[in-house]
């Protein structure tokens, strides 16, 4: 049975699940549990789509989110271990410090192979959908 560590008001639910998902990847947890927004949840479906997570799912007994992540098997000396397969997760605009971006200011995470979550007006997306929408607006996060 999962169930969820914190019951407290979280003032930052984005950075809360960006923090919760890079300790479970440094301590090869194959799930993490987030607390259930409709940001938390719209990120969580662009990582799955990404590829940087298995899938998620709601949980039924508690107003969370369970997030499969997805690891690689990496081939060292002595045998396999897991590799995580989001190196980095990185909140860029903050409740005290928004950052907004048109398109062309949009930055590229290591030449295009990591991914920007931009807040745009018609909705949260990646900074490719983003240039090719020709859409700017808060910089969320960035994943690789």
């Amino acid at each position: 049975m999962i169930t969820s560590l914190t019951r407290g008001f979280i003032h930052d639910s984005i950075s809360d699940m960006l923090t919760r998902i890079r300790n479970a990847c440094l301590a090869k947890k194959s799930n993490v549990i987030v607390p259930h927004t409709k940001l938390n949840l719209e990120i969580a479906h662009i990582l799955e789509k990404e590829g940087f997570i298995q899938g998620f799912q709601m949980s039924l007994e508690s107003n969370d989110i369970i997030i499969r992540l997805k690891y690689r098997s990496k081939q060292v000396y002595r045998g396999k271990t897991k590799e995580s397969c989001i190196t980095n997760l990185k909140r860029i605009s903050k409740p005290g410090l928004r950052i907004y971006a048109n398109t062309k200011e949009i930055p590229r995470i290591l030449g295009g192979t990591g991914i920007v979550i931009v807040s745009t007006p018609t909705g949260i997306m990646t900074d490719r959908e983003a240039r090719l929408k020709k859409m700017g607006g808060e910089l969320i996060c960035s994943v690789w």
